[in-house]
């Protein structure tokens, strides 16, 4: 489907958009969590695309949470606060790079994120 327009935009911008709206929680809490599933629900089934790359970010804020949690609970061994950091960090550079890949037209799949949900990333490198 070339021709798909996912919420009348072209579809490399909507899945950057995707991608980007988990910064959406530095503005409203829970809004960076909400706003990528609300966009995959509701483009999954019409495009393989957007379905893959909400397959992904879902992947990445996910594993990003279970991270959170494990640095939170590592604050009492005062090693959680530079786990927290760097996560802070890793967060933004990976969210831009699968952003921009996206507007490329390629699906980026997060390193570090657990496979929650199977990617159908083609190639045999990968």
């Amino acid at each position: 489907m070339d021709d798909f327009k996912p919420w009348g935009v072209e579809q490399n911008t909507f899945l950057m958009l995707m991608h980007l709206s988990q910064f959406l929680g530095l503005v409203a809490p829970g809004a960076g969590f909400i706003a990528p599933i609300i966009m995959w629900a509701t483009t999954r089934d019409d495009s393989a695309e957007c379905d893959q790359h909400g397959k992904a970010i879902m992947n990445w804020m996910f594993s990003f949470l279970i991270y959170t949690v494990v640095s939170v609970v590592l604050i009492f061994v005062f090693i959680g606060f530079i786990t927290i950091f760097a996560l802070v960090l890793v967060n933004l550079i990976f969210v831009i790079l699968a952003a921009v890949k996206a507007n490329d037209g390629e699906l980026w799949s997060y390193p570090l994120s657990i496979q929650f949900f199977k990617l159908d990333v083609g190639g045999p490198d990968t």
